[in-house]
C-alpha cells in the first residue's frame, strides 16, 4: 500500500521543515511516503485541489472533528486495509488554515483527529509523519514504539 500526504502550501516554519525532512528520510527505510504540495488558497479551492489529487485513493482527511485513534488503533486500521487487498494507495489530506469543506469531509473515507487540540497545518504534518514512521517501525518489529 502506497502512502501519500497531500498538503496545502509549502511549510514556512523552519522547525517544521526540519521535522518533515527528518521523518521523510526515516520513512525511506520502510518504503517511503510521497509528499505532495498543492497551491494554497481559500478552503474551497484547497479542498477541490485535495480531492482532485487524491482521486482513486483511500482518503484520510485530517480534521479536528475526526475520529481519535491511539497509535495501536491507527496501526490496526491500516493493517486491516492492507489485508483487504483492494486499497492500493492512501492519501492523507491536510488543508489550509480554514480546514476542509463539507464536500471534502463527505468524500473522505476516514476523518482523523491527530489531537483534540487544533494544530497548525505544518505541525500536523510533522505529527502525521511521525505516526506513519511509528506504525512502519511496528510492522518492522523495530523497538521505536513502546506501549
Amino acid at each position: 500500500m502506497k502512502f501519500q500526504i497531500i498538503v496545502a502550501g509549502k511549510p514556512a516554519l523552519k522547525h517544521a521543515r526540519t521535522g518533515i525532512e527528518d521523518y521523510l528520510k526515516r520513512l525511506t527505510r520502510y518504503g517511503g511516503c510521497e509528499l505532495i504540495h498543492v497551491k494554497d488558497g481559500n478552503h474551497e479551492e484547497v479542498s477541490r485541489r485535495l480531492l482532485e489529487r487524491s482521486s482513486g485513493s483511500y482518503r484520510v482527511a485530517l480534521d479536528e472533528r475526526g475520529k481519535a485513534l491511539d497509535t495501536r488503533q491507527f496501526h490496526q486500521h491500516f493493517a486491516e486495509l492492507r489485508l483487504r487487498g483492494n486499497i492500493k494507495s492512501v492519501s492523507f489530506l491536510i488543508g489550509a488554515a480554514d480546514g476542509h469543506t463539507e464536500e471534502l469531509r463527505g468524500q473522505a473515507d476516514l476523518l482523523l483527529q491527530l489531537s483534540s487540540l487544533t494544530l497548525q497545518h505544518e505541525l500536523a504534518l510533522v505529527v502525521l509523519l511521525e505516526q506513519l514512521y511509528r506504525i512502519a517501525s511496528i510492522d518492522a518489529g523495530s523497538p521505536y514504539h513502546r506501549d
